[in-house]
């Protein structure tokens, strides 16, 4: 790998580690366990659009591995993890259909397999199928904050074009 590319991911990958721990310092949006903004993945979305999906997964999954490390709560990886499967799952097929005008689609969709993901993951682990009830609440959630984490994506791709030449080139 160039030293030009690892740096880039290191620093869109520090990008989205900051943005995730300040977020858990938050509270929970919603009183649904599992429920939150998904600020980081601003980044993520931002960065399979910019420069290809294998360097969207390679920061998201640095990013899952070391919120857990850093935030102290180890077990969380696996739900991050199954959810950002899906999640970059998604975002990358739709990379070859949507436009750089319709990032905040992505953005929603990828929020819905996250918690699809995330809602499976919690299920198989705890074995108690009665937690689906949860799911169309995540899914609301996923909608209204995939479709604002999108958007930023949307806006720093389509308004931020010449300062991420200058930067990342």
């Amino acid at each position: 790998m160039r030293t030009k590319k690892l740096v880039r991911l290191a620093l869109l990958t520090a990008i989205a580690l900051t943005i995730f721990i300040v977020e858990a310092q938050l509270p929970a949006p919603v009183p649904i366990p599992g429920v939150k903004l998904g600020l980081a993945n601003i980044v993520t979305v931002f960065t399979v659009f910019a420069f290809g999906p294998g360097e969207g997964a390679a920061v998201l999954f640095c990013r899952v591995f070391l919120g857990a490390v850093f935030c102290g709560n180890f077990s969380t990886i696996l739900y991050s993890g199954a959810g950002g499967l899906c999640a970059i799952l998604i975002t990358i097929g739709l990379r070859r259909v949507l436009t750089l005008r319709q990032l905040w689609a992505a953005g929603a969709l990828g929020a819905m397999g996250h918690s699809v993901g995330q809602m499976a993951a919690a299920i198989a682990i705890s074995r108690t199928p009665a937690l689906i009830v949860y799911l169309p609440a995540m899914l609301a959630c996923s909608i209204v904050t995939g479709v604002f984490t999108g958007l930023c994506a949307q806006f720093l791709l389509n308004r931020g074009d010449s300062l991420w030449k200058t930067i990342f080139r």
